[in-house]
């Protein structure tokens, strides 16, 4: 579950983004002010921060500069109701990964968020074949096998299973399976993750209504666990 520092003064706001983040199943720390924010930043384990810019105390121009001389690996999305290209400017050129000027849409920050996060995810290892139970996949192949005998995989199936595999253990979100997989032009819905890993199921689970590999995470995604 990947964790997002909200560091925003408008409790209005704040509680908006905390609600909606937490909804798409991320973790959310909050500060509304800048001090507070720069030492959550700093010394809490954080994936990502949505940084307002005027804030009480440190602004967040002060912040970003200070966290990316520190943290440069930390993505920060920067937030404001100003809209001038100049404070644009400013802001990216202190390290800022992105923009966001309110008021803003909500599904497309969440969309930003997404995309960060992918560029800042680390490169996923090339996986030829993996065992687990027993069921046995062959990407050069594109063979499975469960029980010695071979199964029919979709080309997606295997990427799905693929996504798994470098992701064990870890609850992983339906939204990042569509990024990663699907790739967001072709404008699948969380719905087609849920049929696919039905099928999957049906393939690998010897009961596919209590799963042992594939679990559901609620209101989340899901957990592949070997």
């Amino acid at each position: 579950m990947k964790t997002i520092l909200v560091v925003e003064d408008d409790i209005a706001i704040l509680r908006g983004l905390r609600d909606n983040l937490k909804f798409e199943g991320y973790k959310v720390i909050e500060a509304t002010e800048g001090n507070k924010g720069l030492q959550l930043a700093l010394n809490e384990n954080i994936d990502l921060i949505l940084l307002d810019i005027m804030l009480p105390g440190l602004n967040g121009y002060d912040i970003c500069r200070k966290v990316k001389q520190q943290k440069p690996e930390l993505p920060i999305i920067m937030l404001t109701a100003r809209g001038q290209e100049v404070d644009k400017v400013a802001g990216l050129d202190l390290g800022a990964d992105d923009y966001v000027s309110k008021p803003f849409s909500v599904p497309e920050l969440l969309a930003r968020i997404r995309a960060v996060l992918r560029r800042y995810n680390k490169k996923e290892r090339d996986v030829d074949q993996f065992s687990f139970g027993e069921i046995t996949l062959d990407f050069k192949k594109y063979e499975a096998t469960v029980k010695e005998k071979k199964v029919n995989l979709s080309a997606r199936e295997f990427e799905i299973m693929k996504y798994f595999i470098n992701h064990a253990n870890e609850v992983v979100h339906r939204h990042d399976l569509l990024d990663q997989v699907w790739g967001y032009e072709t404008f699948p819905t969380t719905r087609t993750v849920d049929n696919y890993i039905l099928n999957l199921r049906k393939k690998f689970e010897t009961d596919p209504a209590k799963p042992k590999h594939i679990l559901g995470v609620h209101g989340v995604g899901y957990k592949f666990e070997p």
